[in-house]
């Protein structure tokens, strides 16, 4: 290579090399509530003002400073320079998403999905470890390797990180299924007169379908420590049905299912068992049964951004658990597996599709 080529690709090299840093720096800033902050001053905020709302030591200035300089280079924040050389910083649509529900961004809010995927136990640490789990000869996942035990055994023996794994998915469902339901995704509920949220959580996603459509009856389905963690008073006030179980056991009966970001976390073989179920839980499609999947097409979309964030996600998926972000050949061929015949996927939702399965 000749000289500047050689610089190039040194550069190129050490920008991929230090791009942890800038997930660290949008950890930090999740972390300590900028973008609340922002919110709160109007839409614009000086650091003393970001000081100020922070609670932090005038001597931590000038690297909060520097993180917000990253961030702003990353489109995650903007900034203006005033006359006085004073820094005025200003959310994107890409930091709006940080500002939380309380500060009046309704189901906008995915703070607890980033603090979700930039946590140290549940997603860092096993990623750290990838060279090693691949020199290791053992069929665990890196997170198992890290752990002992899997993703939802420790997230059910620790009940810290099981708030966090839920309110993570709690802030997903109410993002997405809103996005969903608004836009080209509202059709697929429009005949629906029942509806089981398989590995539903707390009921988020259910919730926002029942608000939309309030002839559907709505049910979540989920493991017992899950279901506990909601208040019993709750859940007797709640607009969805609960049912504790396990789904590679039993799914209820309804016109249609719902797997929003569920089949990832499972290989081809447990992916086709929880199908299986959802089969026998359905009407036939002359009657209107149909499986939802809401998940990663990978290849969806010829945008490099769309496409590069499929390929970490799969990544990341693969070093916490057993499963995969699956491309079209790769879904076609568990869903005919599992015995169905057909299946319509609408990449709407950016990252992710909507994928009608029919028995």
């Amino acid at each position: 290579m000749e000289h500047e080529q050689l610089l190039q690709a040194s550069t190129e090299l050490m920008n991929h090399n230090l791009g942890y840093i800038r997930s660290m720096a949008l950890g930090c800033a999740a972390k300590l509530g900028v973008a609340d902050a922002i919110h709160h001053a109007g839409g614009r905020a000086t650091m003393d003002d970001l000081r100020a709302a922070l609670s932090l030591h005038p001597s931590k200035l000038p690297f909060l400073r520097r993180v917000m300089r990253v961030l702003v280079a990353s489109g995650v924040f903007a900034h203006d320079e005033e006359e006085d050389d004073d820094d005025i910083y200003r959310l994107t649509p890409v930091s709006s998403l940080l500002v939380t529900a309380t500060a009046g961004s309704g189901g906008r809010n995915l703070l607890p999905f980033v603090l979700l995927q930039l946590s140290p136990p549940l997603c860092v640490t096993p990623a750290t470890s990838m060279a090693e789990w691949l020199t290791s000869g053992e069929e665990e996942t890196p997170f198992e390797m890290t752990h002992g035990p899997g993703l939802w055994t420790v997230c059910s023996r620790d009940p810290e990180l099981g708030e966090l794994f839920n309110d993570a998915m709690a802030a997903d469902s109410a993002f997405i299924m809103d996005v969903a339901i608004r836009g080209a995704g509202r059709q697929v509920f429009d005949k629906i007169t029942s509806l089981v949220d398989v590995a539903g959580g707390t009921g988020t996603a259910a919730r926002v379908v029942a608000a939309a459509f309030p002839h559907i009856k709505c049910t979540v389905l989920d493991l017992p420590h899950v279901i506990d963690s909601i208040p019993a008073d709750h859940r007797g006030r709640d607009v969805v049905k609960f049912v504790a179980g396990d789904m590679m056991d039993f799914i209820p009966r309804a016109d249609a299912l719902l797997l929003k970001f569920v089949l990832h976390d499972w290989s081809d073989e447990d992916c086709m068992k929880i199908l299986k179920r959802c089969k026998e839980a359905i009407p036939s499609r002359e009657a209107g049964g149909k499986v939802i999947v809401i998940d990663v097409v990978v290849g969806s979309s010829t945008q490099a951004m769309c496409h590069g964030t499929q390929l970490l996600f799969d990544l990341l998926i693969s070093t916490t658990l057993p499963g995969m972000q699956r491309g079209e050949k790769e879904w076609c061929k568990v869903f005919k597996e599992a015995g169905f015949t057909d299946y319509k996927i609408s990449p709407v939702l950016g990252i992710r599709s909507i994928i009608e399965v029919f028995p």
